[in-house]
C-alpha cells in the first residue's frame, strides 16, 4: 500500500463518481508511468480550470468567462430556455446538438430524502428570465426519476402564470435514467418529441 503522498492522491482521485480506491490506485499508477506526457499536461490544465473557472452569471453553466460562450452565442434562440438539474447535463444536451437556444442550470434536484428544497435551487432566477426576457418556450430537461419528474411539476406550477409554453423531453428517456448517460441519438429523439407538461 502506496504511503504519504501517493495515497492522499488515491484517496482524493477515489472521491470522484464512479471511482472507488481500487480504481483511484490504478489510475495514480497509470499517471505515474506517464509523467511526462499525461501527467504533466493534466497537472497544468487542473491548474488552469481552478483559477480560470466561472459560473456564469446567466444560465450557471461553468466556463471561462461570464456569461458563458452559449449565453454570448448571438446566433441561438433567445427564446427558448432548456431548464437542467446539473452542468453535466447542460454539457450532454450540447455534446449532441439537439438544442440551440439558451439554458437555465437549476443547480440541483427537489429532493425530500437529500434535503433539498425550492430555496435550494435557483427557480427565482428562472421565473425572472422567462419574465422579463418575453420567454416563448421553456423546456424542462429532467431525468426520469421521482426528483426530477418532481421538480418538473413544481416548475410547471410557478411558471403558470407567465402564459409561456411549457415542455418536457419525450419519455425516450429511460425511467430512473441520468441525462449525462444517455447517447447523443436519444437525447435528439427526447428533443424531437418534446411534449406539454
Amino acid at each position: 500500500m502506496p504511503s504519504g503522498e501517493l495515497n492522499k492522491l488515491i484517496s482524493i482521485i477515489s472521491k470522484l463518481p464512479g471511482l472507488g480506491n481500487r480504481s483511484a490506485a490504478r489510475i495514480v499508477v497509470y499517471l505515474l508511468n506517464r509523467k511526462n506526457t499525461i501527467m504533466e499536461q493534466l497537472v497544468s490544465s487542473l491548474v488552469n480550470v481552478f483559477k480560470e473557472a466561472k459560473i456564469c452569471k446567466s444560465c450557471n453553466n461553468i466556463d471561462t468567462h461570464s456569461p458563458c460562450s452559449i449565453c454570448s452565442d448571438l446566433k441561438r434562440d433567445k427564446q427558448v430556455i432548456c431548464v437542467v438539474a446539473d452542468v453535466s447535463d447542460l454539457w450532454a444536451i450540447e455534446r449532441s446538438g439537439a438544442f440551440r437556444g439558451r439554458y437555465h442550470v437549476l443547480g440541483g434536484k427537489l429532493s425530500a430524502i437529500s434535503g433539498i428544497k425550492p430555496d435550494d435551487l435557483d427557480i427565482i432566477g428562472l421565473y425572472s428570465k422567462v419574465k422579463n426576457d418575453n420567454v416563448e418556450e421553456v423546456i424542462i430537461a429532467m431525468s426520469a426519476d421521482m426528483d426530477g419528474q418532481t421538480t418538473m411539476f413544481f416548475i410547471n406550477e410557478k411558471l403558470k402564470d407567465l402564459k409561456t409554453k411549457i415542455k418536457t423531453l419525450s419519455h425516450g428517456i429511460p425511467i430512473g435514467g441520468e441525462l449525462e448517460n444517455l447517447d447523443d441519438g436519444t437525447i435528439i429523439a427526447a428533443f424531437s418529441q418534446r411534449r406539454d407538461v
